[in-house]
């Protein structure tokens, strides 16, 4: 009897520090996530329009396929896509766990083990890049006008996100006809995800930002 108070007791304990840690991670990610960082855009003048885009879970950056700064065809090129066209005039990129992102093209398909590897820093990752003929400003796509110095800290941070910063594509991998998946360098886990990616590219360019953010909606409430 004595064993079963006891089991019950460390049941009720882990229970109890389970509960704990998701109400401390929960508010932590929220506080942090509306804290503004860049507030003040102190190129104000810039003429590259870019974009802030979300799907509703995950974030992407979205930048020309090309100007004088960056031609991205010269790596993430239109025929590794299913389409092949190259009038594309904006390419969207951004970062996730390799497994979640190759086997998970629906919610539906989410598997416990997918889950499991990319929250605890078992998997790796991935770059995937989309390409669009035009956006549609509107509550979950921002556009912005960055400097070109700005732009250039934009490049090197996302070419960042590529396994040694080269654009080594996965075959077969698309969502769609307009999109391609690329080696990634680093891990996603519970503390660094899609949309941390895509905040701190925003902070690499000194745009506004927030302090951190696991979350698409930490990165667009400092747009609106």
């Amino acid at each position: 009897m004595k064993s079963v108070k006891k089991g019950f007791r460390w049941l009720l304990k882990l229970l109890i520090g389970i509960i704990g840690f998701i109400v401390v991670y929960g508010l932590v990610v929220f506080v942090l996530s509306r804290i503004t960082v860049n507030s003040e855009d102190k190129q104000a003048d810039g003429n590259i329009a870019i974009y802030i885009k979300s799907n509703g879970v995950h974030t992407d950056i979205v930048v020309p396929v090309t100007n004088k700064i960056k031609d991205w065809r010269n790596e993430v090129a239109f025929d590794h896509t299913l389409s092949k066209d190259s009038t594309y005039q904006y390419i969207g990129f951004g970062w996730g766990d390799k497994g979640f992102y190759l086997n998970t093209p629906q919610w539906s398909d989410l598997k416990v083990s997918t889950a499991c590897n990319a929250m605890f820093y078992l998997g790796n990752s991935a770059m995937h890049a989309t390409f669009f003929y035009g956006l549609k400003e509107g509550e979950r796509c921002v556009k912005i006008n960055i400097s070109q110095a700005e732009y250039q800290k934009l490049v090197a941070y996302i070419q960042s996100g590529f396994c040694g910063q080269k654009a080594t594509v996965i075959p077969n991998a698309h969502y769609g006809d307009n999109d391609s998946f690329y080696e990634g360098e680093g891990r996603y886990s519970l503390f660094y995800t899609c949309n941390s990616w895509a905040n701190n590219a925003l902070k690499a360019a000194d745009q506004k930002a927030a302090l951190w953010t696991l979350t698409d909606t930490g990165i667009l409430c400092h747009y609106r």
